[in-house]
Order: C-alpha cells, then sequence, then structure tokens
C-alpha cells in the first residue's frame, strides 16, 4: 500500500502540492471580509490560478513567477487580503533555476505595486495604509528568505553535481590504469607466442627454399599471418594504452583480409555497392572486425570453399554481410562463441543490429547494419 502511495505521489507531486497550495489560500479568502460583493468571484478565480499554476513552476520557472505576480497584484486590488505565498513557491523555484536578476526584478516590480493595488482597492485605504496592507500581504523577510533558499539548494545541487563529475572523472583514471594493465598483460602473454610462430614459420620457409623445394601456400598464410598478428597486437596495445587514438584497422584494410584468406585456400571475393562515403571512426572499425570475425569463423569452423564479402553503403547506414558456404544448414542453432559474442557487443554498442545464423541454401551468414552518426569523427572513404 505504501509502495502504491509513493507512485502515486512521484507522478502527481506537483499537481498535489498545486492543489494543496490553492485550497490552503481559499480558506484563508473565506475567512476574510470583502466589501465589493461583486468581485469576490474575480478574486477566487485569481487566488485559485495562482496556486494551481505551482504545477508548472519546475518546468516553467520565469512564467509561472510573472503569472503568480499578476494574481497577486490582481486579488489585492479587488480586496483579498491573501498572503503571497504562491509567489514566494515561485520565487524559490526561480532562484534555484538560477534566473536570480528576473526574480530580484520582478519581486522589486511587486512591491511597488501592492501599495498601488491596496490603494485603488475597493477597501477605500489611505496611502500609509495601503503600504501596511501590502506589507501584509508580502513581508520582505519572507521574499527574502525564498530567495535565499532557493540560492542555497541551487548551490548545493551545483556542488553536488561537481561532486559527481568528479567521481566520474576518478572511474576514467581507474579504467585508464585498468587498460595499462591490461596491455602489459597481453604483452606478456601474446607476443611471445607469436614470436616463436614467426620464427618457426619463417625457419620452415627458409629451409624450403634452401633446399629447392616448394614453399607450401598454408606455410606462407601462418608466415604472414604472424606479421599482421604482430602488427595487429601492437596497434591494438596502443588503443588500451590511448583510446583517443585513430584506429588502425579498418574497412580500407578489408582488401588485405581478402587476399589472407585466398592464401589460406578459401576463394573469397568482396563486393561494394552504393557510393563509398566517410564513416565514424568507430564504425569504420567495427566494419573491419566483423568482416575479420567472420572470415576467422569460416577457416576455422565452417568447412567452406567460398566466401562472399558484401559491403553496402546506404543513407545513414553502413551494411555487412558474409556468407559461407560451409557445413552449417537450415534450422541449426548456432553455438554463441567468443567471436560471434564479441561481434554482437561491437554492433551493440553503436546502436546496429547483427544477425548471424544459416543460410537457407546451405553456409552460414552474417549480417550487420551499422548507423552512420553524423556527429562522430569520420574515417574517408577510399
Amino acid at each position: 500500500m505504501s509502495t502504491g502511495l509513493s507512485a502515486v505521489w512521484s507522478k502527481h507531486r506537483d499537481w498535489l502540492v498545486a492543489a494543496f497550495l490553492a485550497a490552503a489560500l481559499l480558506i484563508t479568502a473565506a475567512g476574510e471580509g470583502h466589501p465589493a460583493v461583486g468581485l469576490d468571484l474575480c478574486g477566487y478565480a485569481l487566488i485559485v490560478v495562482s496556486g494551481l499554476a505551482m504545477a508548472f513552476v519546475r518546468r516553467a520557472p520565469i512564467p509561472v513567477l510573472f503569472t503568480a505576480w499578476m494574481c497577486v497584484a490582481g486579488y489585492q486590488a479587488v480586496g483579498f487580503e491573501v498572503p503571497a505565498v504562491a509567489y514566494l513557491f515561485a520565487t524559490f523555484t526561480a532562484v534555484r533555476a538560477g534566473h536570480r536578476l528576473v526574480t530580484i526584478a520582478a519581486s522589486v516590480m511587486l512591491l511597488l505595486t501592492l501599495p498601488l493595488a491596496a490603494l485603488v482597492s475597493p477597501h477605500g485605504w489611505s496611502v500609509g495604509e495601503s503600504f501596511v496592507q501590502a506589507r501584509g500581504v508580502l513581508e520582505i523577510a519572507w521574499l527574502i528568505a525564498a530567495g535565499a533558499a532557493g540560492e542555497a539548494l541551487r548551490q548545493a545541487e551545483r556542488r553536488a553535481d561537481e561532486a559527481e563529475r568528479t567521481r566520474e572523472e576518478a572511474a576514467r583514471l581507474r579504467a585508464s590504469e585498468e587498460r595499462l594493465h591490461i596491455a602489459r598483460e597481453l604483452h606478456d602473454s601474446l607476443t611471445h607466442q607469436i614470436s616463436i610462430i614467426k620464427v618457426q614459420s619463417g625457419v620452415a620457409v627458409h629451409l624450403a627454399r634452401k633446399r629447392g623445394e616448394r614453399v607450401p601456400e598454408a606455410l606462407l598464410a601462418i608466415q604472414e599471418a604472424g606479421r599482421e598478428a604482430t602488427r595487429e597486437l601492437r596497434a591494438t596495445l596502443e588503443t588500451l594504452r590511448d583510446d583517443s587514438g585513430t584506429p588502425v584497422y579498418g574497412l580500407d584494410h578489408v582488401p588485405d583480409l581478402v587476399e589472407r584468406a585466398r592464401g589460406t585456400g578459401l576463394e573469397t571475393t568482396l563486393t561494394i555497392e552504393g557510393q563509398p562515403q566517410d564513416v565514424p571512426t568507430a564504425v569504420d572499425r567495427t566494419a573491419y572486425r566483423i568482416v575479420q570475425e567472420s572470415l576467422t569463423n569460416t577457416a576455422r569452423h565452417a568447412a567452406a570453399t567460398t566466401a562472399n564479402i558484401m559491403i553496402d553503403y546506404r543513407p545513414g547506414m553502413l551494411a555487412i554481410r558474409v556468407d559461407d558456404d560451409g557445413r552449417a544448414r537450415p534450422g541449426s542453432a548456432p553455438v554463441p562463441g567468443v567471436g560471434l559474442l564479441g561481434m554482437r557487443e561491437r554492433v551493440t554498442a553503436l546502436g546496429g543490429r547483427l544477425r548471424a545464423e544459416p543460410r537457407s541454401e546451405g553456409g552460414f551468414s552474417v549480417e550487420a547494419e551499422l548507423p552512420v552518426a553524423p556527429d562522430l569523427p569520420v574515417v574517408s572513404a577510399t
């Protein structure tokens, strides 16, 4: 039950406060004597409007401030001696929102207007009595207190925002330190193994050539893959050390992937559709990774003989599709390995869509659609 009441309060808080304030002002007005009965309806209407306007005070503090200003001056002029509580609420909220100069100007105008409104009211007060009556409607001390409270709360919120930004900066610093740690771990764990692969494949190629033997294509592909892995590992380490750097691998390097795939015996074709255009660096890098991971999966798991890559430049969208003729059959569920999960995370982070599943004609297909946001840094298409 308490949860339901809390939800109602959170959803309708502004209107509930405004209704309560309007009701309180009406009760106060009803207990006063009003000499001009014909103006009662107008005075009550102004009082209700001044209270209900507070429902919008957080969304539009300045318009509500001037609405309360006119209502207070109006019901004072028709003879209602009701404190300007609604105007105090509006003053507090406007100052809290940072509109100090406008609020001060409006308050000075109201303090000058209230004696004039009392002077023309049906009560027939003298000049001195009008100033006394105006002071009863809007005490300067209460007005200053409302403004001071709004300013104090504004400063407290500003300090809270600064503290939040400080926490975010500290989190970014911790993330940078973690990237450095990962970079060191990658260097220690991978560089040695890749170097061994390069050395062993290089020795094998050298011995084969020295003996006058034909060097197997697979061995040459291993040697080239070792070199490429070293270059890519170095680029990844640099990115981890400084995440503001421009990515090294992108769409311009997809033809290199095609050539390396052909070197392993996989007949690979690349098709470019649409008009090549500049794409954001994040999209450029993700597109390269999708093609790379798709070809890697094809070579390792699919037992395929052909692979077709299609890159389609569409208005506001970059589409990538990689098909193979491997052993995947329609209806078989793909096993979401690390590669597929990594692709999906990259695509989702950019607000795109990824579909990876067997094709109806046999084989496997990876399709990705990446939105090309105009406000991101771009890499020129070549």
